[in-house]
């Protein structure tokens, strides 16, 4: 079955943004006429099928500004290429067939600490919000509190598992390790900061059942830091280099790959590598990281058809709702008995 054509495909084609490509294809104001015909002749000719709006938008209130404000915590934008921003753009586009726009803001650090209310939601420009990624936990009950508006987190979700979407990440990593103890590797050390993100989090609890079920017990030896509070990825070799890594995303593998060539240490020949998420963009090295991958387009699509519910349509019920992805087998891997053979 051939795979369906996405607006990403089509920016890619075009070089622009997903944005641009969504609001030429729904004739929205925002790029130049020239720029819309050349969208939509790239479009027919790659055969994409444009989604019909939702049914929710026709239930927008008289009275709404027509806008869901985005906010996304400083830290998960520092570093370039980020899975955020380009959740963050699915998001936006995925909005636009609903008749709404999106409003971003980056929560500042400091305003997390203090805490503040987005300006946004000061000045009154949304209708709902969607937070992006995790934020502090006192900012989130700061906000919970205090946001009087519909209310979604998006890659993210705290105690009362209410008003989210989020990716499989503890059944995601416990396949991607299965698959690597299917290969006959047991000697293996999880990369991640546990408690940096409910993500990374759920993913190493993944990883520690797939040890459990085969009988091999979890030990701190068998888990390396893998970032710093701001975020910032870099890894360190172990003392004693495990037969396998099972990263907590592909950033931190492709890291941990770099760190292990650079001591002339060869993957997949003298250690096999999966990462989590299938997100590493402009990287070119080589092997291509083996990786569970998550199903972004179709996080956004939930996030925006709860958070239009919860805005439009009475006896809306809060609930968690986790959006499942796929091992993608690449060439990081090989079988235990063949690595020793190298």
């Amino acid at each position: 079955m051939a795979k369906a054509v996405r607006m990403l495909d089509i920016a890619k084609c075009v070089g622009v943004s997903i944005v641009s490509v969504s609001k030429a294809l729904s004739n929205k104001e925002g790029v130049s006429e020239e720029m819309r015909v050349r969208i939509k002749e790239v479009a027919k000719e790659m055969g994409y099928d444009s989604p019909h709006p939702s049914r929710i938008s026709k239930a927008k209130f008289v009275n709404g500004t027509g806008n869901i404000g985005v906010l996304i915590p400083k830290r998960f934008l520092e570093r370039g290429n980020s899975f955020y921003w380009s959740l963050y753009e699915m998001v936006a586009a995925d909005l636009l067939p609903n008749n709404y726009y999106a409003i971003l803001e980056v929560l500042q650090t400091e305003d997390e600490e203090i805490p503040a209310l987005p300006h946004m939601l000061m000045d009154e420009k949304i209708d709902g919000l969607i937070v992006l990624g995790q934020l502090e936990a006192q900012y989130q009950s700061f906000l919970k509190e205090n946001v009087k508006l519909p209310l979604m987190t998006l890659d993210s979700y705290d105690a009362s598992g209410k008003d989210c979407v989020i990716s499989d990440g503890y059944y995601g990593m416990y396949a991607i390790t299965d698959y690597l103890i299917r290969m006959g590797h047991t000697d293996i050390c999880f990369v991640g900061s546990v408690g940096a993100t409910s993500s990374i989090t759920d993913r190493f609890f993944g990883f520690s059942r797939a040890l459990s079920e085969r009988g091999i017990k979890v030990t701190d030896e068998m888990v390396i830091e893998d970032r710093n509070a701001y975020g910032t990825i870099k890894v360190d070799l172990p003392e004693r280099l495990p037969t396998a890594f099972v990263c907590n995303c592909d950033m931190t593998a492709y890291e941990m790959m770099d760190v292990l060539l650079a001591k002339g240490i060869r993957v997949p020949e003298d250690v096999s590598i999966v990462g989590f998420d299938n997100y590493a963009p402009n990287i070119k090295m080589k092997p291509e990281i083996t990786t569970y991958s998550v199903d972004m387009a179709g996080m956004s699509r939930a996030c925006i058809e709860r958070i239009l519910r919860k805005i439009n349509v009475n006896g809306y019920v809060s609930s968690m709702k986790v959006i499942s992805g796929s091992v993608l087998i690449k060439n990081s891997v090989l079988p235990r008995e063949i690595q020793d053979q190298n």
